[in-house]
């Protein structure tokens, strides 16, 4: 048997995906399926129409919330889980497939080069330190969607294209028109439609998916001190 009579390997039309990736894609979709279903009247009990309210009053943050924790000096549990909870509670199926359509797209390769925890890092502390912006606005808005840790991996995906070994110049730059232009379409929304302050957690999240990259990333610490010592 020549090399010419081994059958060729199939190849996928669609290139699988990172399993962390899909593990937290299944986690929002779940959790808004449950809601979504309660909010149609199924399974029929009596409570399950107010499953999504309830949702957010048990497991989203308001920015009053956390004013009142700075102030008083207490941090119940409750509030505290807040920050890790509120990311799966969405307003809507379309609220969350939006989210989760462009966490599919970018995580997809920001998990080929980081290592997959170094991706549920990303994703968790951005998600935390965009309710934490919020936090700081005493809002009595609901913060609520995956959207903080969904920008967060925005910001690792364009520190991929920032650092490109092939980017230079103004290149580099470049690398932030998606967050630029996102963020202009949010603007048009708010003025049309009216917007609350979520924005805040969101650039807050970039940010910090952004910064974590440089030591969560390929390379970590040693492409910081690498930088450090060609200026």
């Amino acid at each position: 048997m020549t090399d010419d009579d081994i059958p060729a390997a199939p190849v996928a039309p669609v290139n699988p995906l990172p399993p962390v990736i899909v593990i937290i894609a299944l986690l929002l979709f779940g959790v808004e399926a449950v809601l979504s279903l309660g909010g149609a009247g199924y399974p029929g009990t009596p409570d399950s129409i107010g499953w999504r309210a309830g949702a957010i009053r048990d497991h989203a943050l308001r920015g009053d919330m956390q004013a009142w924790m700075l102030q008083s000096g207490q941090f119940p549990a409750d509030y505290l889980a807040r920050y890790l909870t509120y990311p799966l509670v969405h307003g809507g199926f379309v609220h969350m497939a939006l989210a989760t359509a462009i966490f599919l797209a970018l995580g997809k390769v920001v998990a080929e080069t980081f290592a997959a925890w170094s991706v549920v890092a990303v994703f968790v502390l951005s998600s935390v330190a965009g309710a934490v912006a919020f936090g700081l606005t005493g809002t009595s808005q609901w913060l609520l969607g995956a959207y903080p840790g969904v920008f967060g991996i925005l910001g690792a995906f364009t520190f991929l294209l920032w650092a490109d070994p092939g980017a230079r110049g103004a290149g580099r730059y470049r690398a932030f028109t998606l967050i630029g232009a996102l963020l202009a379409i949010r603007l048009v929304f708010g003025l049309l439609f009216g917007a609350g302050l979520d924005w805040i957690a969101e650039v807050a999240g970039f940010a910090t998916g952004f910064g974590l990259s440089f030591v969560l990333g390929p390379g970590g610490p040693g492409r910081i001190i690498a930088g450090i010592r060609r200026r």
